[in-house]
């Protein structure tokens, strides 16, 4: 018989996941707790290869639920990682310019500058990509392609796991100084004509400033266009852990698909969660989440959240941020959500 887990090491993105909710409820811990398993944060770790693990899955027994493009990118480079779910909450992708550009829709970007971070230092720079995701989707709505516009890139030193996440009433903060962001301001001293941001605080600052919204890809009809690193997230568990604790990786989508199902009949307290979460206000995350913002917390592996991760796999490859692209189908393991969905739970109750 296999020996009980000693430690599952978490983590999750700043952003609206049934994940956040389950480790804020303190449901996570209690379902693997039940199993002997102790619960820690890896973000919060004081060791800074662990903390990188958010983003290229080295650490053994883990579980992961964020943005996909650096889980995308630690199993193009090999890492034997499974998605046991995928969670699809739709959120504002903003592509601004200043009122004074001269920029009102997506045509008018024609042959001007866009700026874009380049974080040279990070293994996988997923904030490039999302920005690059963001303005090619919309380009190609009016038939444009980003050679259409110029690119100004805006460096970054460090990387993304140079400082420990604190839990601060609630909220997990990351100090950096580098957290300024960099294309922003250059946009408002008009060094570049547009930028993309995402999330609570996209909404937030495209009004803080007065910026002009080209357009939300976020709200847009077809999936394909609305999928980015947030769309859909992945639940993404190391293979050890499947293999060997399998009890343990179905515990966690246990909590995870409980903690959803009650955010669907708290909106107040679920939005107060997800402010944390995202280190915003619940006015914010209504602007950049929706009113529904509840109901968007569903996981699961239905066939348009999987279309839309091969498609978003096949993007990350042709712009180079992955060496190949692959089959995300055989990426997916269905085991833990068929075998919740049929009754047997980690934890009885």
């Amino acid at each position: 018989m296999t020996q009980p887990l000693d430690t599952l090491w978490y983590t999750r993105c700043p952003v609206p996941t049934g994940l956040g909710i389950a480790v804020q409820k303190g449901w996570l811990q209690a379902t693997v707790g039940a199993l002997g398993t102790e619960v820690q944060s890896l973000r919060e770790s004081d060791d800074k290869a662990v903390r990188e693990s958010h983003f290229d899955h080295t650490l053994r027994n883990s579980v992961r639920h964020g943005g996909n493009i650096p889980a995308i990118w630690a199993r193009a480079q090999g890492r034997e990682t499974r998605v046991i779910g995928l969670s699809w909450a739709d959120e504002v992708q903003l592509i601004l310019t200043r009122q004074d550009s001269g920029i009102k829709t997506v045509k008018d970007l024609k042959g001007r500058t866009f700026g874009l971070p380049d974080w040279a230092g990070a293994q996988i720079d997923f904030t490039r990509a999302q920005a690059l995701r963001g303005l090619e989707n919309a380009l190609s709505l009016e038939g444009l392609k980003v050679g259409d516009v110029k690119l100004k890139n805006f460096r970054y030193g460090g990387t993304f796991s140079d400082t420990p996440v604190h839990s601060i009433a609630g909220t997990p903060v990351t100090q950096r100084v580098t957290e300024r962001n960099l294309e922003l301001i250059g946009l408002l001293r008009g060094e570049v004509d547009a930028i993309f941001l995402k999330g609570a605080h996209a909404a937030q600052q495209a009004h803080d400033f007065g910026l002009h919204t080209v357009i939300d890809t976020g709200s847009h009809p077809d999936p394909l266009i609305r999928s980015n690193n947030g769309t859909p997230r992945t639940l993404a568990v190391d293979l050890n852990l499947l293999e060997n604790h399998f009890d343990v990786a179905s515990g966690i989508l246990d909590s995870v698909l409980r903690a959803e199902q009650w955010a669907h009949t708290h909106p107040e307290e679920t939005r107060r969660y997800l402010a944390q979460e995202t280190n915003s206000s619940e006015y914010w995350v209504t602007a950049a989440y929706g009113n529904d913002a509840h109901l968007r917390l569903r996981t699961g592996l239905d066939d348009q959240a999987i279309a839309a991760l091969q498609d978003f796999t096949h993007f990350l490859h042709r712009w180079r941020f992955i060496p190949n692209s692959f089959d995300v189908r055989e990426w997916i393991d269905a085991r833990p959500l068929e075998a919740l969905l049929n009754g047997k739970t980690a934890l009885a109750g």
